[in-house]
């Protein structure tokens, strides 16, 4: 049986945590900052964990963890 490619798109965006769930970097933190309230760029400090419908679909894209 041969061995399932990962998503190099995935690999570089996303890690799976100890317990499975899918950690991302923060959405909108690109660019165009000076747009953005001071408390939106607080709350969009470090990384944010996926739901678990779009976790689902991560989760295909990494078929090895």
């Amino acid at each position: 049986m041969p061995k399932l490619k990962t998503k190099s798109g995935a690999k570089k965006r996303f890690k799976l945590t100890g317990t499975g769930k899918v950690r991302s970097g923060q959405a909108g933190k690109q660019h165009g900052m000076i747009k953005r309230s001071r408390r939106q760029l607080r709350n969009q400090r470090g990384t944010t964990i996926l739901s678990d419908q779009d976790a689902r679909i991560v989760k295909k894209f990494l078929p090895y963890g």
